[in-house]
């Protein structure tokens, strides 16, 4: 959520920062003028409210002097009805306003490249490079089916498409992964959090899903309940202190957690249907950061190179790029993606995000910190993959597979998978 003092200050700056994610003038001029319709309505509100304490002492002495006192009763039912109307207006007026502002972004930040589309990122950096294979290497759900590691098609019987089964190996494999992530997160001081998979729609409207996920269909509702399955443990985690003061001295604090997400992945239709790219349930290792304003642009570098290490340390070539202002996430004031390299498709792919919203989520999730001068301030926060569990998989069995079919373990996580050091055929049944 923006500060409406800001936009009343500098609209023709906020009309500016917002064009570049595809926000209209009129949106602004039209939030402005319910703004000032609300403001107008509460002073005409509160000038009744005074009047009618003014008739009601009025009334009071009138009788106390036994006189007449019919017109100022008769006036006092009137105002009464005034402030009801009022009132009413008010509320719709509120209502209006609120939805207008629910739907704007936040504001990017002037370092963030921008354009109308995703072209256009910078890329900050190349870490790794690519390996050259001898033999043309085959893409990751091929690796997995002809391993007997990935079952895409009992799954699609059992829940539909964009589902996997993990066997064997392979289950040990996602299980390594995410385990070793949990351990690199925690070396860096990051808390782990084991967090409820289902949130209300406080929640997903505190860490700005909703009202965007009702209105695209983007994630799974539950059925006659305020409930919904989470898209990302970015949710539960930043939600942890809606409606709270974190004390100055904890901050900053550091959750990391492993979760299941789930996307319906509504408007993706044709995209990545084959393999662990884009699948409606997949594991991921959040992180989650809550700091001082003055710290937060620092803390996104931070968390950006804590999800770079763990890709470093499993050798897996990836590069750094800064999103442009319309790519980023809705919450986002900037957003830099790791992109890892998949060898069958020749090209990076996104394995994380890692954003600062700024005090945009928190502002909607009313989380705050006194400053030193006591004064309530809202935090920022901030939120970063570390990592997607299903594409590092992928991104293992593309760039480790062999020319025999086989997959050699990353030297990281073969103690996570008893020593194993490579994947070869098994037969499980």
């Amino acid at each position: 959520m923006l500060d409406i003092k800001l936009i009343r200050q500098k609209p023709d700056w906020i009309k500016e920062k917002l064009a570049t994610r595809g926000v209209s003038p009129e949106t602004i001029d039209q939030l402005l003028e319910l703004d000032q319709q609300r403001r107008d309505l509460i002073v005409q509100t509160e000038q009744l409210k005074a009047e009618r304490n003014e008739v009601s002492d009025q009334i009071s002495q009138l009788k106390r002097n036994k006189e007449d006192a019919e017109a100022p009763i008769k006036r006092m039912r009137e105002v009464g009805a005034e402030i009801k109307q009022l009132d009413q207006d008010l509320e719709k007026v509120e209502a209006e306003q609120h939805d207008v502002a629910a739907h704007l972004p936040n504001i990017p930040n002037d370092q963030v490249p921008v354009s109308l589309t995703e072209e256009g990122a910078v890329e900050l950096r190349k870490v790794g490079n690519p390996r050259q294979f001898d033999f043309t290497p085959k893409a990751h759900w091929e690796i997995g089916e002809e391993l007997d590691i990935l079952d895409f098609q009992r799954s699609s019987k059992v829940a539909g498409s964009r589902f996997v089964y993990y066997l064997g190996a392979g289950a040990m494999l996602e299980r390594a992964v995410y385990n070793f992530y949990l351990d690199e997160n925690d070396k860096a001081g990051y808390t782990e959090v084991l967090p409820p998979y289902m949130v209300n729609s406080d929640s997903m409207y505190g860490t700005g899903q909703f009202p965007k996920f009702l209105e695209t269909k983007a994630g799974f509702e539950i059925v006659d309940s305020d409930l919904t399955m989470i898209p990302t443990a970015e949710v539960p985690l930043v939600n942890f202190y809606r409606d709270e003061v974190i004390p100055a001295d904890k901050l900053p604090v550091k959750f990391t957690a492993l979760t299941p997400a789930f996307r319906s992945e509504a408007g993706s239709a044709g995209r990545d249907t084959k393999g662990l790219i884009r699948l409606h349930q997949f594991n991921k290792v959040e992180m989650v950061q809550f700091t001082k304003p003055e710290d937060s642009w620092d803390a996104l570098e931070n968390i950006t190179h804590q999800a770079e290490s763990s890709l470093q340390k499993l050798g897996l070539p990836y590069h750094v790029i800064t999103l442009t202002s319309s790519d980023m996430s809705f919450t986002a004031a900037m957003t830099h993606d790791l992109e890892v390299w998949m060898p069958a498709q020749n090209c990076y792919r996104e394995i994380s995000s890692c954003s600062n919203t700024t005090d945009f989520q928190a502002r909607r999730a009313h989380i705050q910190y006194r400053d030193e001068n006591g004064k309530l301030q809202y935090v920022h926060t901030l939120n970063g993959s570390g990592l997607a569990v299903g594409r590092t998989v992928a991104a293992i069995l593309e760039n480790y597979q062999n020319e025999d079919g086989s997959v050699t373990i990353p030297d990281a996580l073969q103690p996570y998978m008893h020593g194993m050091k490579k994947i070869t055929k098994q037969q499980l049944f």
